[in-house]
């Protein structure tokens, strides 16, 4: 795992990365968060796969007792494993983040966000729309015009997937300020309550 902890932290962010996909092709968005005070921890899966290792986040909140606040999330089919651990441990998480995902499981007591470009020709949009009921109704959703499937990492093209007429830089920045806004307005929440 690779940890990017800003000097001053106001919240913890746990992300497993997509199927196949070297963890640190995600070392951008988790950089470009780090920037906005987000400590995070990049998870390296064992053969990139995080269905290998679903529990992978178990303790690591513990390391970091100076933080009160943690997101779990991750792309794709690291996305999707992060949303079945999430759903088992809804109290020690305020946030699911879906990149490009979808959760199979039951979400509950947990603000979410999911995030997918429009260009995105891997995502199953079928399967995403079936278990949408599995998220609450109060998930913020947000379409990346023009951005595809691979633009959430820096690992290049992806078979199947659609191209983007956004640069993966540009896409990792509409992401990191969406998941910094997310994250700030349930933080001011969650103190106000």
């Amino acid at each position: 795992m690779t940890v990017f902890e800003p000097e001053d932290p106001v919240a913890g962010f746990i992300f497993y990365p997509g199927g196949k996909v070297e963890y640190t092709a995600y070392s951008p968005l988790m950089l470009a968060l780090a920037e906005q005070d987000i400590l995070c921890v990049l998870l390296e899966m064992p053969f990139n796969l995080a269905v290998l290792d679903s529990s992978a986040a178990e303790g690591i909140p513990e390391q970091y007792l100076e933080i009160d606040c943690w997101y779990i999330g991750g792309h794709s089919l690291g996305g999707s494993m992060a949303a079945s651990y999430a759903a088992e441990h809804t109290e020690d998480y305020a946030g699911l983040v879906l990149l490009a995902a979808y959760s199979t499981a039951e979400i509950t007591n947990m603000d979410v966000i999911s995030l997918y470009g429009s260009e995105d020709g891997v995502l199953n949009r079928e399967k995403y729309l079936d278990y949408r009921g599995n998220l609450p109704k109060s998930t913020e959703e947000i379409i990346i015009e023009v951005g595809n499937h691979a633009g959430f990492g820096s690992y290049g093209f992806q078979d199947g997937d659609d191209e983007s007429l956004i640069s993966g830089e540009d896409q990792v920045e509409i992401t990191a300020d969406a998941l910094a806004n997310f994250i700030s307005r349930i933080g001011n929440r969650r103190i106000k309550n």
